[in-house]
């Protein structure tokens, strides 16, 4: 089967590029990137992520049925990814769907992602 696409950038929309692309830049060890504030991106992994200002964003909450699009994040220790998002500002929420296979964790706009145990 020949490959006629391939993902360059996955984009999250957010009402402050730097600040949103700084919390993944220090959760994810990537570099930030670009000079532009309303379009922020992260190179360094696999993929790179994009931060898009949408005036008057409001982020899609956790519960809730407007989840959009979520990362998954492989860790190596769940349980010291938990506190390091804590210390750059994300939370965890209570409601934890995931049955011990992976940990939901809102980022400081409030997007939703979930952590893995690294293989």
């Amino acid at each position: 089967m020949t490959t006629t696409t391939t993902i360059a950038t996955v984009v999250i929309d957010c009402a402050d590029p730097r600040a949103l692309a700084a919390f993944y830049a220090r959760l994810t060890g990537w570099t930030p990137s670009g000079d532009d504030p309303g379009f922020v991106t992260l190179e360094g992994g696999p993929v790179m992520l994009a931060f898009q200002r949408v005036d008057g964003y409001r982020g899609p909450g956790w519960p809730g049925p407007a989840k959009h699009a979520h990362l998954d994040l492989a860790v190596p220790d769940v349980e010291s990814a938990v506190r390091r998002i804590a210390e750059l500002g994300g939370a965890i929420p209570a409601e934890q769907p995931g049955g011990g296979e992976w940990t939901v964790a809102l980022d400081p706009e409030g997007h939703p992602f979930c952590l893995t145990r690294a293989a």
